[in-house]
């Protein structure tokens, strides 16, 4: 593999939380049953690169070598919050390709905010055109339009993104049986399967609709490692109705799993993967005596769509 490029010069002093802490969590709901769940809290990772953001994007961002940065989302994407974050934190150019041209002519949500208020500028792309963003005429029109940038791909879910999440498996070798995350765009699962031990097993929760997530993580892993790498499966049981969305059964065990171990929960990914996981141990998915971690890869925002079905949102 080619050296990788140095990157921008304050990436080191960012001071990411690492490896991020992993917490016991005393349930009832999988006590019961002789498994024990732990939480890897990688939303400590840090402020405003938080859980998968930083795993994902470091390795790009090294690789960037501090030259602006392209990326895509919804309306409501973590991924693009994170990027105008590193973008403001380490003083390179970002642009933000964003799915709804109907958006433009709308206030920005506080979430596109928050991205333009650290830097970003904003390109607002029709569903149309969005759906094709990897054809390379599509592609070279944005380029066109801002100028030289290195290209991440939407949730900064690629090649090095992958190799940069088995580093999450790595930190949790010897210590779960099952190690589950929530999955917009595959990345995370990738890498974290890649990285884990022999005997152990990744487990992704998509918390959208449409299927494809399988085929997206086997193509990650040949990208990354040249073919398939670790034990890993799929539950698609619990996207709620797709991304963003919600009801107000999962914002009540939410709340209740708050209460229960003051843990944030952030709603549209870390809320539906502590309900697969509650739900799969009391469907005996678990042998007694294992350990379930659950990745938290994000907490709360203030920019979070309320409760209720919502339409647009990347990780």
């Amino acid at each position: 593999m080619p050296a990788t490029p140095p990157g921008p010069p304050g990436l080191p002093r960012l001071r990411p939380v690492l490896p991020s802490p992993l917490q016991p969590a005393e349930d009832d709901r999988f006590g019961q049953y002789g498994v024990r769940l732990l939480l890897k809290r990688d939303d400590l990772i840090h402020p405003d690169l938080p859980g998968n953001k930083w795993r994902k994007l470091a390795p790009n961002l090294l690789a960037a070598a501090g030259r602006p940065v392209l990326t895509f989302g919804g309306a409501y994407s973590n991924h693009l919050r994170a990027t105008a974050a590193a973008g403001r934190l380490l003083g390179f150019r970002t642009v933000g390709v964003v799915r709804g041209d109907e958006l433009a002519h709308r206030p920005l949500n506080p979430s596109l905010a928050r991205c333009a208020a650290d830097g970003m500028r904003l390109h607002f792309v029709d569903r149309a055109t969005y759906r094709a963003k990897a054809d390379p005429e599509v592609l070279a029109g944005l380029l066109s339009a801002h100028g030289a940038c290195e290209v991440i791909p939407e949730g900064g879910s690629n090649a090095l993104a992958a190799q940069g999440c088995t580093e999450l498996g790595h930190e949790l070798r010897g210590l779960a049986d099952v190690a589950a995350v929530a999955c917009g765009t595959g990345g995370t699962l990738a890498g974290l399967a890649a990285g884990l031990a022999p005997g152990q097993r990744a487990l992704g929760v998509p918390v959208l609709r449409g299927g494809f997530l399988g085929d997206a993580v086997r193509g990650l892993q040949r990208q990354a490692f040249g073919g398939p790498a670790g034990d890993w499966s799929l539950d698609e049981r619990f996207h709620f109705g797709g991304y963003a969305r919600t009801t107000e059964a999962l914002h009540a065990f939410a709340d209740d799993f708050e209460d229960r171990h003051g843990l944030p929960v952030e709603r549209l990914y870390v809320a539906k993967l502590l309900y697969a996981l509650t739900t799969l141990a009391g469907e005996g998915a678990f042998p007694a005596g294992s350990a379930v971690a659950a990745v938290i890869t994000g907490r709360p925002e203030p920019a979070e769509p309320p409760g209720g079905p919502q339409s647009d949102s990347s990780r």
